[in-house]
């Protein structure tokens, strides 16, 4: 892959901010204690209280696969099931690392990536007593696999549900700076204050080079969390390099102006999409991501110039990043209308 490739196949695909790589560098002076008894994971982990309150405790995590099933093992038993969004991240694309740490993810029925509260208490009242897994959370991803983003008043609803049921709810914030951005709110407007009890925090897809967060909400899930993150294989040594990041993401909002460029970028494309009959958009464009319809020939021809993935249902995904920039939408729009036209040219001979 050419160094000077652009990508609108993941926001994986971008490089990391500069502020980032400064920080980093910067954190490389010399020595410091390892496992987080250092200075920098001290002033983090204070920025995580500062967005979420005093009684949030953040322990970071080298990835997000880490991250999620670090988070619902502070809810679960070996052998519980985690109730989950159709085609969340959990269930599909993480290789079986819910099941390998003894959680079962259980699909409830969804509309856009967001789960439906009316599924999620339709599927807790057929569980099968002790012929099913017992439940031990509820996991929403935020903003969803899919783009779209729950409200917090959606959010304090399924809280609600899983609450009665004596459930834990975990959000997979992989991209919660998105969400942030497109709600118009601090994080814990929509995490904490409408009964979010663990959070796993994002940062890589938003100009991070490496590193996420477990945030514990709920304290009484916070007495294991030391502990689980060592045998969770997440504990780094020299913990520093992911906390210097955060530092400059929390402390100066570097993830919120992040996300405004992603967002907005993604928004702009859809907009250029609206002027092109032959392509449809299957989801509303929320967050970075874009869900597209077109004639198989023209997605292949594109190709020729842009690498992304093809999705269920015979559509594509497109996602813009932080450094998306007017230019780069400007070469994949153009480069868009020709290879529709081609395949159209190709359709009629």
């Amino acid at each position: 892959m050419e160094a000077s490739m652009r990508s609108f196949a993941s926001d994986n695909n971008s490089g990391a901010s500069p502020e980032i790589i400064a920080a980093i560098a910067e954190a490389n002076r010399g020595h410091a204690i390892g496992y987080g008894d250092d200075p920098w994971t001290a002033r983090a982990e204070e920025l995580f209280r500062a967005e979420f309150g005093p009684a949030s405790q953040a322990f970071l995590v080298f990835n997000g696969t880490g991250a999620n099933v670090l988070a619902l093992s502070l809810a679960a038993r070996p052998g519980s099931s985690i109730l989950c969004a159709e085609g969340a991240h959990l269930d599909v694309d993480e290789a079986g690392a819910p099941e390998a740490a003894g959680m079962k993810p259980l699909a409830v029925g969804s509309s856009h990536g967001k789960m439906l509260p009316e599924a999620l208490e339709e599927t807790l009242a057929s569980l099968r007593g002790i012929h099913a897994a017992r439940p031990a959370a509820v996991t929403i991803s935020q903003p969803t696999e899919l783009g779209t983003v729950y409200t917090a008043k959606e959010i304090g609803r399924i809280a609600e549900i899983a609450h009665g049921a004596g459930l834990a709810l975990h959000m997979d914030g992989a991209r919660i700076a998105n969400a942030a951005v497109a709600l118009g709110l601090p994080f814990r407007a929509f995490t904490a204050d409408p009964g979010v009890d663990l959070l796993s925090f994002g940062g890589t897809k938003n100009g991070l080079l490496f590193g996420e967060a477990v945030v514990v909400l709920e304290p009484r899930y916070a007495e294991d969390a030391p502990y689980l993150r060592k045998t969770r294989l997440q504990l780094a040594s020299k913990m520093r390099y992911i906390a210097a990041q955060y530092e400059v993401y929390l402390g100066q909002a570097l993830w919120k102006r992040n996300a405004e460029v992603s967002n907005a970028s993604a928004a702009r494309l859809a907009a250029r999409l609206a002027s092109l009959p032959q392509v449809s958009l299957a989801h509303p464009v929320e967050t970075n991501a874009l869900f597209a319809g077109l004639p198989p020939a023209a997605a292949d021809k594109l190709r020729e110039k842009y690498f992304f993935y093809d999705w269920e249902g015979g559509l594509v995904r497109w996602m813009t990043s932080f450094d998306t920039t007017e230019a780069d939408i400007e070469g994949f729009s153009r480069e868009l209308a020709a290879a529709l036209s081609a395949a159209g040219s190709a359709g009629a001979r």
